[in-house]
């Protein structure tokens, strides 16, 4: 397939992700299944991008000071093991097992995307202890698993959770956050790089979607002062619920 269809799938999941601070991965997922990628090969080119866009993005946030180190390692550490253990389990079932595996779980991530954008407002602090090396621990291995198994979700599974849980600085949390997702992006690709030759990874895929992130990157950065946020959220996620539930109904 013609790499200008992946730098496009790239360039709008960029975009969405510069508006949303999250979704690159979940967007362009879908939008690499929907153009016929294997679900395990979908997954490791949206890693393999990543590792570019996840570097400049902690890079920026460390810049601002957003990035609470102590954190940082406790998310990180686990979610690389996490996201391999992923990448290995995804590289082994079969093509069709894979697709509605991955499917099922953009379809999962959709439905807390739009419940995150909706309900955004309801959320209620102080449900736990950032200090509690156990809890990181266990958010972070299996937002690693999630992210990589199901093509993306490390932003919306981490990032909601935290927020949600905790009574951390919004900003230090989304800077924490995609920070450690470099960490999880290397640790997942270097899962596929080991199972490489059980899903034939097309390298035409990998550099379409990163550059057309690259390339779109800084238009999204000023995304988020323009685009209203919560109507591009639910719409994304409706869109994103919509094609995964058709594909799991006709497969």
């Amino acid at each position: 397939m013609n790499w200008l269809f992946f730098a496009l799938a790239g360039s709008i999941a960029q975009l969405i992700d510069g508006a949303l601070g999250m979704g690159f991965g979940i967007t362009s997922s879908t939008l690499l299944l929907t153009l016929g990628t294997s679900a395990a090969v979908a997954s490791a080119a949206v890693h393999a991008a990543e590792i570019g866009t996840t570097l400049a993005s902690g890079v920026s946030h460390w810049h601002r000071e957003n990035i609470d180190f102590t954190i940082l390692k406790r998310l990180a550490i686990p979610g690389g093991i996490g996201a391999f253990a992923g990448a290995t389990f995804l590289s082994s079932i079969d093509l069709s097992g894979g697709t509605i595996f991955i499917s099922t779980i953009l379809l999962l991530l959709g439905l807390v995307l739009l419940y995150r954008n909706v309900f955004q407002t309801n959320i209620k602090p102080n449900m736990a202890e950032l200090n509690n090396p156990r809890y990181l621990t266990f958010l972070g291995a299996t937002g690693g698993f999630v992210d990589a198994s199901g093509g993306g979700g490390w932003g919306p599974v981490v990032t909601p959770t935290l927020l949600a849980t905790t009574e951390h600085e919004p900003r230090k949390i989304i800077g924490t956050v995609s920070a450690s997702e470099f960490i999880v992006a290397v640790c997942a690709s270097v899962g596929f790089l080991v199972n490489i030759n059980r899903i034939n990874l097309d390298w035409s895929v990998v550099g379409g979607l990163a550059l057309g992130g690259m390339i779109m990157a800084p238009f999204a950065a000023k995304l988020v002062s323009i685009v209203p946020r919560r109507p591009l959220g639910i719409a994304v996620a409706i869109a994103i619920i919509v094609i995964n539930g058709v594909r799991l109904v006709t497969s």
